[in-house]
């Protein structure tokens, strides 16, 4: 199946309606200064989702996980769209600053000239979604993943690995991970690879964010321990680091 990404025109909006809401809007639109880019994903009704052309019917389709590993098969890689590149990004934020845009599941490391290198990501599924502004408050390579508790509870698999799962190709935080803090404080929420690369540009984590592991790898190369990181999320559950 050939892929195509469906056009849309402006950037994405933040709906107002608590306070936090309306000062991460405040926030985040002096952060990029319209730094995102026109012409990434459609989006339908208050819900954002990446919509394919199917050669066969000429019809948009969802890009569903199903969809999504039968692309991964067949053409052994991730959409076009999703690989790392270098992209024009107009922004107020300094070079090094990490900007996630979760709707349109891509992360920009902010580069010098108004420029910044474009990953392609996974975010959180619905009910796991959330916004704010954090720190990269340490990073590691191959990390072990330690589900927390809540994880635990509700899914037996995690509760096999409650003490920790050694870090290596199979482990959920896959190569590199750069563990997000609040004023010192974890918010346990990670950047990190993957051991399902199928998964970038789906809604399908507990919250993390996750890169296929060469761009892990790139941007945890890239990225240093004290970072400022900026999550947009339209319809966020949860908000970090703001009021």
């Amino acid at each position: 199946m050939d892929i195509k990404m469906h056009p849309v025109s402006g950037n994405p909006t933040v709906k107002s309606g608590t306070n936090r809401r309306a000062f991460l809007t405040g926030v985040c639109a002096a952060a990029l200064a319209t730094g995102l880019p026109i012409g990434a994903f459609a989006l339908e009704m208050n819900t954002p989702e990446t919509l394919i052309l199917d050669p066969q019917t000429r019809e948009w389709v969802r890009y569903t996980p199903q969809v999504a590993q039968r692309f991964y098969r067949v053409k052994g890689s991730i959409p076009e769209e999703f690989r790392r590149q270098i992209v024009p990004f107009r922004s107020l934020e300094e070079p090094g600053t990490v900007v996630v845009d979760s709707d349109k599941h891509f992360l920009y490391l902010v580069q010098p000239d108004q420029m910044a290198i474009r990953y392609g990501i996974g975010v959180g599924r619905e009910g796991f979604g959330w916004a704010g502004i954090v720190q990269v408050g340490r990073t590691a390579e191959w990390p072990t993943w330690t589900p927390p508790a809540e994880m635990v509870e509700r899914d037996p698999l995690a509760a096999k690995w409650k003490d920790g799962m050694p870090g290596g190709p199979t482990n959920p935080l896959g190569a590199r991970a750069l563990y997000l803090y609040e004023d010192g404080r974890d918010t346990i929420y990670r950047i990190h690879g993957t051991s399902e690369p199928w998964s970038i540009g789906l809604n399908v984590s507990s919250g993390c964010i996750r890169l296929l592991n060469d761009d892990v790898t790139d941007l945890h190369a890239r990225v240093a321990v004290g970072a400022k990181v900026v999550v947009l999320f339209e319809d966020a559950t949860q908000f970090e680091g703001v009021l």
